[in-house]
């Protein structure tokens, strides 16, 4: 699917029937908002990226959260803040799908990028 040009979006049903691991789905000049769904067992992986903060905000499903040397449960309703520079991952700890949608700012990744898995986002010779 490709980025969306509305300015409202009915986001918590988009991630809820979210079942790519990402998908971009709006992209402006200092922020971009992205879909994603972590599988059973699975994780984001361990990154840090220097100059974007970024905000997880979790809709469905129960994990772990790793932000620097923390490490905290997260569920549906929670927000993770991860500050610049601050290595984090967040695993699937529940059953059914790890469901959330994050925001970057500035931009992370190209616009309308999708990804239907893991391993297709590190086959994908332009992300990190």
């Amino acid at each position: 699917m490709s980025e969306r040009n509305k300015l409202v979006l009915p986001i918590a049903k988009l991630a809820r029937g979210n079942e790519k691991f990402r998908e971009v789905i709006w992209t402006g000049e200092r922020s971009q908002l992205v879909l994603m769904a972590i599988p059973e067992g699975g994780e984001i992986g361990g990154e840090t990226h220097e100059g974007h903060d970024q905000l997880l905000y979790f809709i469905d499903g129960m994990g772990k959260a790793r932000i620097g040397d923390d490490e905290m449960e997260i569920s549906a309703g929670d927000v993770a803040i991860v500050p610049s520079g601050m290595f984090h991952n967040f695993k699937n700890t529940g059953t059914g799908m790890l469901r959330l949608y994050t925001t970057y700012s500035p931009p992370e990744h190209e616009p309308g990028v999708e990804h239907d898995t893991k391993a297709d986002q590190a086959a994908d010779p332009n992300e990190d």
